[in-house]
């Protein structure tokens, strides 16, 4: 498949200049005022896919932001590929930490460099130049669809509704998906499973107004103060957390298969180097890398409350609030563990503040085989271009709208991510690596080819 290489080298600058395109359309699906952008965003996925080759492109509209979908069926009787991607990307605060516009995108050191660079709009525009090569060479084995939608980042709300009433139009043999990560090209993974997410916000109401503090402090409590008191409860000196029934459906992971995981190189002191910190902390008696796959966790992702400008302004806040996401493991229930810790919550709230909880939204989690054609097709792939066989791994990301997937259209995912841990997602100066952008459309084209060949 020589002419694999020999395309993407001869177009390799419009392939960027046309993913620049996309990423410059700010498409922040968590902010009211950049509804046009997903519109625009979605209009532009909808304009590559038809010049990518696609027989059928149209724009479905939901009660958030519209899905893309496309097709190029060339047999029935021929097995069917559905891809999933999204084009909605994080925030970008802080940017004044940004060393570039975050959506302007630039290329230094062999990374570009801006938001969603990564995830998802450089790793999904991966799928449709790989599906472009092979329309454009003759070399399409199988029947393709897309499916492109715009509120992954918020909790793709809309995406499973769409699923139920679509599933003769999605009606595929195996969903594709590349919004994960590898270890490295010259380590490469695939990812088997991911955590499950319920996110939470909470509001701690003290007085009604804000008070100042010097006249009312001593004799009104604090809800900031309050608040970080009940947050520090919820995990132990074990790392544990703390919320009543929280690890009752936790399946504990096999000495076998945790000696399994540990089989991929980790280098403990990079880790920490490159993350600037001393030491590392988590659950007792598990490994950094298991508590980032087959551990569940909760972490505070913002806080906030009372005055937070430039200078002084002594009050005592009349709230608080927090929003506080926990990764959950195969088998926990996201909407149960969100009932679990409502609960919890408004228990251990002292007598002089009031609770509000709300959970924004969650998704279980997600372990895919590894003795399926379609992983089996991917391990081949990733050799073929790389040279390694790849390391199945489980990521302690979420993708919340996986498991649905298989729940409505009764199918597997792959997840064959080319991103890196250093890639900066969800954070200021996200990059992806200009190989790992290349690289992964020669293995998606490679996917298609040992995919039918095994299908068969």
């Amino acid at each position: 498949m020589e002419h694999v290489k020999q395309y993407i080298n001869e177009h390799k600058d419009r392939f960027l200049h046309e993913l620049f395109g996309l990423i410059r359309i700010p498409s922040i699906s968590s902010v009211a005022e950049n509804k046009d952008d997903m519109i625009k965003a979605a209009e532009y996925w909808r304009k590559s896919l038809r010049e990518a080759g696609c027989d059928k492109t149209e724009i479905f509209s939901t009660d958030g932001n519209p899905i893309v979908y496309g097709e190029k069926i060339i047999d029935p009787a021929l097995p069917t590929i559905l891809v999933y991607g999204h084009y909605d990307v994080m925030p970008v605060d802080p940017v004044e930490l940004w060393e570039s516009h975050p959506f302007k995108p630039e290329v230094r050191n062999g990374k570009i460099y801006a938001r969603g660079a990564d995830d998802d709009k450089g790793q999904a525009f991966m799928h449709a130049k790989a599906f472009e090569l092979m329309v454009k060479t003759n070399t399409l084995p199988c029947n393709v669809k897309f499916m492109i939608e715009g509120e992954e980042e918020v909790g793709s709300m809309n995406i499973g509704p769409f699923c139920k009433t679509h599933t003769d139009l999605l009606k595929s043999d195996l969903i594709l998906v590349s919004d994960t990560s590898m270890i490295a090209l010259n380590t490469p993974s695939i990812t088997v499973g991911l955590r499950g997410l319920a996110y939470m916000q909470v509001e701690v109401t003290g007085p009604n107004i804000d008070l100042h503090s010097g006249i009312f402090g001593g004799a009104v409590a604090n809800p900031a103060n309050a608040l970080t008191k009940m947050i520090a409860s919820l995990t132990d000196e074990h790392g544990r957390i703390t919320i009543p029934g929280f690890y009752d459906d936790v399946i504990e992971i096999t000495r076998h298969e945790r000696d399994e995981m540990a089989k991929a190189p980790f280098d403990e002191a990079a880790y920490k180097k490159h993350l600037d910190v001393d030491e590392l902390y988590g659950e007792a008696g598990y490994t950094t890398k298991e508590r980032t796959g087959i551990r569940p966790t909760l972490d505070v992702n913002g806080i906030w409350g009372g005055y937070t400008a430039e200078g002084t302004k002594t009050v005592l806040p009349s709230k608080a609030y927090a929003k506080i996401s926990m990764r959950l493991v195969p088998n926990q229930d996201y909407v149960k563990i969100g009932n679990l810790f409502d609960a919890h919550f408004k228990a251990i709230a002292p007598a002089y503040v009031k609770v509000k909880v709300q959970a924004l939204h969650g998704g279980q989690a997600y372990v895919s085989p590894i003795d399926t054609v379609g992983y089996m097709a991917a391990s081949k792939a990733i050799e073929t271009v790389l040279g390694s066989k790849p390391i199945p791994v489980r990521s302690g990301g979420s993708i919340p709208i996986i498991p649905q997937f298989e729940e409505i259209l009764g199918v597997k995912t792959i997840l064959l991510g080319f991103g890196l841990e250093s890639d900066a997602c969800h954070s200021p100066n996200e990059n992806y690596p200009l190989d790992n952008f290349y690289k992964g459309i020669e293995t998606i084209t490679y996917f298609y080819k040992y995919f039918s060949e095994m299908w068969k």
